[in-house]
């Protein structure tokens, strides 16, 4: 029995399926995407996005993929970019992460052989095994607002306004230590120019930026950059579920809501301000 196993990326898995979707069969391993049976040859893929080839014809369902892979040292398509992600806004608990990177042409092809992909696509245990290889292997920078300062910026700034202020302000501190390419992008949040105007009384704006909704599935570098926040903000939160000997839901679910109950119990509502964001409609009004 042939059997060879490739490191897809997920529009070819998605491809892979869409192909053969007619032959898929039914799976209970929590760790398998899905699994094909066609003529010679079971296809696997993993939730890691490796793919088994197995049977007599693995060689035939294999080599279109094999040969995408062979080719990616001569995309010439790639441009230099920079990117950046914010990630928090939208857990009750736990600060806001804003992380800018860049990706010049070297490291291109080493973040589609890691299957780099926007942060919300892949589980946070895969993040916290990859995301310091990215901190340490791409010139990026990292912005974290904790909930105590943010809670005293949200009287005076509505949640775009501090986007759009982290953002422009990891794009700054990016240039002091790097030379941004000409390509930056943002994941579009608000219009180009309502973005602009959040930074009118700004002291140095950072210009020239790219706006494009998911744009993390579309640009290597806002995936690496959604990546390394969501890396940075689940450290944080784990500091944070051992500072207060508490466990925490994130998004901001019903559960959340007995989380606040619970908290309130053990540290009083003085000292919520701490952990949460107060403006969500969680929070309870005494």
């Amino acid at each position: 029995m042939n059997n060879i196993t490739l490191l897809l990326t997920n529009k070819q898995i998605d491809k892979l399926l869409k192909v053969f979707e007619d032959q898929q069969v039914h799976n209970d391993n929590p760790y398998i995407r899905f699994v094909l049976k066609l003529e010679n040859c079971t296809i696997t893929c993993y939730n890691n996005n490796k793919v088994l080839f197995q049977g007599k014809d693995a060689k035939i369902y294999a080599s279109p993929f094999k040969n995408i892979i062979e080719d990616q040292t001569k995309d010439d398509n790639f441009v230099e970019q920079a990117g950046s992600d914010e990630v928090g806004t939208g857990d009750y608990f736990g600060p806001v992460v804003v992380a800018a990177c860049i990706v010049n042409q070297k490291d291109y092809l080493w973040l589609r052989q890691e299957n780099i992909d926007d942060s919300k696509k892949i589980n946070d245990e895969q993040i916290l095994k990859i995301g310091s290889k990215l901190i340490q292997k791409l010139p990026n920078t990292i912005l974290i607002l904790d909930n105590e300062k943010y809670n005293i910026i949200h009287q005076h700034n509505n949640l775009n306004e501090i986007k759009a202020k982290l953002h422009n302000q990891a794009y700054i501190n990016l240039s002091k230590k790097y030379n941004l390419p000409k390509l930056k992008i943002i994941d579009q949040f608000t219009p180009e120019n309502t973005y602009y105007r959040y930074l009118a009384n700004e002291p140095i704006v950072i210009s020239n930026i790219h706006f494009e909704t998911k744009a993390e599935s579309k640009y290597i570098s806002v995936a690496a950059a959604s990546m390394i926040a969501r890396y940075v903000f689940l450290v944080k939160w784990q500091e944070m579920e051992q500072k207060y000997n508490f466990s925490f839901h994130k998004g901001a679910s019903t559960l959340v809501d007995e989380d606040i109950k619970s908290f309130i119990a053990l540290y009083g509502y003085n000292q919520l301000h701490k952990v949460a964001k107060l403006h969500f409609k969680n929070t309870p009004i005494f």
